[in-house]
């Protein structure tokens, strides 16, 4: 796991190498120090020897201004290695986002893919960095400093195995603990991002039925949820601080009386003892600063597992070895076609689709909400793949096509009508990237669009909002009809996209396709029979089956369904704007 995500520091590899370096030159200079000091005690200040005074002092100025050098150098390069990782890393969870299927993103939540690219990858950025310098300092200053300790006294140096013993199993005891309760913590995180997101994207609802006070109700109950985890969390780590101090006072007095009575001896001078209170101090302080590196391990040891169940996630839709570029026309065939959106999840919400549909034919879909339209012309464009069975366009299952071939030919414009902010013209062009002025206004002119385009002062150049937040409901589902017309596809799905249009405006439209896109394949869902009774056969839907399969008139003496469906619209006066 580790050493996949470190491939992602990539290009910042030669900064992840000299940041330990100059780590090391600094703890190199910041260990002799306390050496220099006690040759300045002992030969220069003790006798009254001012040459050695003046040596030993120009000698600790030098040590000090290349550990300052090396510090800042190392602290630089970590910076930059570290924020480079965390980009790279970032980019590469986005990157692998992109070839999820639905059904991979439904298995993580939008939320948590949030959480994972912002907060879980900050916690590894941040533990990167201090891997690479204070991990590295860390140890080396603790061996340097035991080292020098030896060479001074190797009987008080004892002092410092009861005090790593001691501090190793504290150390282990809360990383244990700490580790399973950030693990929560995390998830935590998800619910809120998918409390907060579900707010935003949704406010007109929340104001228009005043719902701010329960919304508010559970935005606060997922913050206590996490600050609850941490309060929990942090009552464990509090514990790294009185247990950091009991170690540092309890070597400091017992250095103090073991040393002080080897001065006495004479075993041990001044400037030894002096020194020997400098590298306990360093000692220590790699050891708080271990403790802290183990906190932060404990953080970034949950977002590490997270990260890399996201980049180690195989796609459930891949392109064959060998796949098809080329769709030739716009013929469709379903073949037994069971579909079920999470294997093993209970009932199929397809069963045993057996349909046939004509290259150019306009085909309507009908049926009551979950009868599993939408289900149906997903398996087209292969957001999902079929159960049992196969789904064919052009004489090929979906399946051997080369995905994004096949999904430049199948255009869709989903329920959800989705606009980016920008201009009129760069969401038009996500249809085609070099659409020229002609050609979007064609594509406008088609969709029933341009009238309330060339309205507007800018025209194309007219700025879309966030999610389309300027334009009514109609004109995004024009717009986003507009968009899917520019990719010329051999299918057309137009997923209950009209429904914010009048009936009016819904058959100018259903006119336009049919003079200028006569040869494309078009399926048009809808919940209304005005917008499909004119297709030339029309589907009926339920329960996940093909009831009928039939044009509106066989299908008034036929099917049931569709007769209750048309009795009440039309004769029930249930469809109110139809034209006259």
């Amino acid at each position: 796991m580790i050493s996949l995500l470190l491939g992602y520091v990539g290009k910042y590899k030669k900064n992840a190498i000299l940041t330990p370096l100059f780590t090391a030159g600094e703890v190199l200079m910041e260990t002799l120090l306390p050496y220099i000091i006690a040759s300045l005690i002992d030969q220069g200040i003790t006798p009254g020897n001012m040459a050695a005074v003046y040596k030993y002092g120009l000698i600790m100025l030098a040590l000090a201004f290349v550990s300052l050098f090396c510090g800042i150098q190392a602290g630089q390069h970590g910076a930059i290695a570290s924020t480079g990782f965390a980009a790279n890393l970032r980019q590469a969870v986005y990157e692998k986002v992109q070839t999820f299927s639905f059904a991979n993103i439904d298995k993580f939540s939008t939320a948590g893919l949030v959480t994972r690219m912002t907060t879980d990858v900050t916690n590894i950025q941040n533990a990167f960095q201090m891997l690479i310098r204070i991990a590295v300092r860390t140890p080396l200053m603790l061996i340097m400093a035991v080292i020098m300790c030896v060479r001074i006294s190797p009987s008080l140096s004892l002092v410092f195995v009861v005090a790593l013993i001691f501090l190793g199993i504290a150390l282990s005891f809360i990383h244990t603990r700490v580790g399973k309760l950030f693990n929560i913590v995390f998830q935590k995180y998800d619910e809120l991002n998918g409390s907060v997101q579900e707010n935003v994207s949704s406010i007109r609802v929340v104001k228009s039925f005043v719902r701010e006070d329960y919304e508010n109700e559970k935005f606060r109950k997922a913050a206590e949820g996490i600050r609850g985890m941490f309060v929990r969390a942090e009552r464990v780590i509090a514990l790294n601080a009185p247990v950091m101090n009991l170690t540092v006072y309890g070597c400091i007095i017992a250095i103090s009386w073991f040393g002080a009575r080897h001065v006495v001896a004479g075993d041990m001078t001044t400037g030894n003892l002096t020194s020997m209170f400098s590298y306990v101090m360093q000692i220590l302080m790699s050891l708080m600063m271990l403790s802290m590196v183990f906190v932060m391990i404990s953080m970034s040891m949950a977002s590490l597992r997270r990260i890399y169940e996201v980049l180690t996630e195989v796609p459930d839709i891949q392109n064959p070895e060998n796949p098809i570029n080329t769709v030739e026309n716009g013929q469709i065939d379903f073949n037994h076609v069971d579909f079920a959106y999470r294997t093993g999840s209970g009932e199929d919400t397809l069963k045993d689709i057996d349909l046939h549909i004509h290259s150019g034919e306009n085909i309507g879909i009908i049926g009551s909400t979950g009868s599993g339209k939408s289900s149906l012309v997903a398996l087209l464009s292969r957001l999902y793949d079929v159960k049992n069975g196969s789904v064919e366009i052009g004489g090929h299952d979906v399946r051997d096509y080369d995905t994004e071939a096949l999904r430049n030919k199948v255009s869709v414009v989903l329920q959800k009508n989705e606009l980016f902010s920008g201009t009129v013209r760069s969401n038009l062009q996500w249809g085609k990237e070099d659409a020229t002025d002609e050609e979007c206004w064609a594509a406008l002119e088609s969709a029933c669009a341009d009238d309330f385009i060339r309205a507007l002062p800018a025209g194309l150049d007219a700025e879309v909002e966030q999610s389309g937040a300027n334009f009514s409901g109609g004109q995004k589902q024009r717009l986003c009809i507009a968009r899917a017309l520019l990719k010329d596809p051999k299918v057309l799905i137009l997923d209950d996209s009209t429904s914010a249009v009048d009936t009016g405006t819904d058959a100018r439209i259903q006119a336009a396709f049919a003079k200028k896109i006569p040869g494309t394949t078009k399926l048009i869902i809808a919940q209304r029979i005005s917008s499909v009774k004119n297709a030339d056969r029309i589907i009926v839907m339920d329960d996940g089956r093909v009831d009928a399969f039939d044009t509106h008139e066989n299908l008034l003496k036929t099917n049931d369904i569709y007769a209750d469906i048309y009795e009440t619209q039309v004769k029930g006066g249930g469809d109110f704007d139809e034209a006259k």
